[in-house]
């Protein structure tokens, strides 16, 4: 910097002596003044929080709060009192305080609905009390094996009972003995039902204004009973059942085929009529019971024969045999040594449905050689002759009685299902126990 350029003029108003002496005394100030350290640094920060209030213990956060242990200037609430365990009693009070504070109309409500939950409660003990009494009695008087299932509806029951009117009981008994089958299941409902007796134990008996309900004959059963697990019965129609299985004959299995037509048997019992029967030696013959049937050969027996000329010879020998195959006694008599005869009768056409047709129930009697050269077994084959229908239909009847003790009760249709036979029943003023 150039310090003349700053000097006043000899024409200012100054003393010249002066000027001069007080420029050369700030020059020297200046020299002997330190120079500033480039190293010391300056945080402006620092220099704001110069400016900010100084720091409060007490309110650290400088929001003017104060501390929740101070409760005034009066120098009480230090924090240093000793802990004590706390008063349930002031909560027990304070809980009776805000339950007094409930409303009385809502006091009321939840008292009704703790006394209705309660009636409730009583009400179906009762109804299960009653079933289970009503059960045993049943299973007494009926001399049942299993006990019956018992269901009291209607609500509430206690007032039904008041009244000594129920209006709906529903009974299911399992298992009952019906002559020679068992029921697989008898279920029944009864309606508008008057209780006898006096209140509150001295019930005992009722009558039944109306009652429906069904028997359940299962096929189930009667296989197991009475075909011994070889016979099977099926539904086959509305009114009709089927049984196939076995028999043993002479100690040979038989094959054996049926029909039975269910029917009601009055109106307490059910019937049925056997048709159609046979039992088969199988791909022998085929036996028939009854009028105008037999015993028969089958075509595969048949066909055989047709092929073995001593065994057609040994047939044509026997004249009722002969007349039933179209050939005149004489006439076969002549054939019989010529082969040629013998073979044009067995090869024509109407031979084996001839054959087929002949009854050999007479033969099996009188020529059981003949019979047993032809592939029959003689004792099967008189065994089968002597089966008569009603012995057969006998080892296949379904028929069966309601039970005595079910008075009142009547049978009103019936009907097959894939199940079982299936008897409605309908009863009017039916009297259980004591009526009186």
């Amino acid at each position: 910097m150039n310090d003349t350029a700053h000097l006043p003029s000899y024409d200012d108003t100054y003393d010249s002596d002066h000027d001069f002496a007080r420029i050369g005394a700030q020059h020297q100030a200046q020299d002997a003044a330190p120079a500033p350290d480039p190293a010391v640094y300056s945080n402006p920060y620092e220099e704001l929080a110069e400016l900010a209030d100084p720091y409060d213990p007490d309110d650290p956060l400088g929001l003017g709060l104060k501390a929740d242990d101070e409760d005034g200037a009066d120098g009480e609430g230090t924090g240093d009192e000793p802990w004590t365990p706390p008063n349930h009693r002031r909560r027990s009070r304070r809980a009776r305080n805000r339950f007094a504070a409930v409303p009385i109309a809502a006091k009321l409500v939840i008292g009704a609905l703790v006394a209705t939950a309660l009636l409730l409660l009583a009400d179906r003990c009762a109804v299960m009390y009653a079933e289970k009494k009503a059960e045993e009695q049943l299973q007494k008087k009926m001399g049942l094996a299993t006990a019956p299932n018992v269901t009291i509806h209607g609500f509430p029951f206690l007032t039904q009972v008041w009244d000594k009117h129920l209006d709906r009981v529903d009974v299911t008994v399992p298992d009952v003995a019906a002559d020679r089958v068992s029921l697989a299941e008898v279920s029944a409902r009864a309606e508008d039902i008057t209780l006898t007796g006096d209140l509150p134990s001295s019930i005992h008996g009722a009558v039944a204004g109306q009652m429906k309900g069904d028997v359940l004959l299962a096929f189930e059963d009667l296989n197991r009973e009475l075909g011994a697990s070889q016979v099977k019965f099926r539904a086959t129609g509305p009114e009709s059942v089927r049984a196939d299985g076995k028999l043993p004959v002479a100690g040979q299995q038989v094959t054996m085929h049926a029909m039975a037509k269910i029917r009601r048997d009055g109106d307490r019992g059910i019937s049925t009529s056997v048709s159609g029967m046979r039992l088969d030696m199988p791909g022998v013959a085929t036996y028939r019971p009854g009028r105008d049937e037999g015993l028969r050969l089958h075509r595969k027996t048949a066909e055989r024969i047709s092929r073995d000329a001593e065994k057609a010879k040994a047939l044509l020998t026997v004249g009722s045999v002969a007349r039933q195959l179209g050939v005149e006694p004489e006439s076969a008599g002549r054939s019989l040594p010529e082969n040629e005869r013998v073979e044009r009768i067995t090869k024509s056409p109407k031979f084996i449905p001839a054959l087929m047709k002949v009854n050999f129930v007479d033969l099996v009697a009188e020529h059981p050689q003949l019979v047993k050269k032809l592939g029959i077994n003689p004792a099967v084959a008189s065994a089968l002759t002597k089966l008569k229908v009603p012995e057969l239909s006998e080892k296949l009847s379904l028929s069966f009685q309601m039970p005595k003790k079910a008075k009142g009760i009547h049978i009103q249709n019936i009907h097959v299902k894939p199940e079982g036979i299936v008897a409605d029943l309908v009863g009017t003023e039916l009297h259980l126990g004591k009526t009186r």
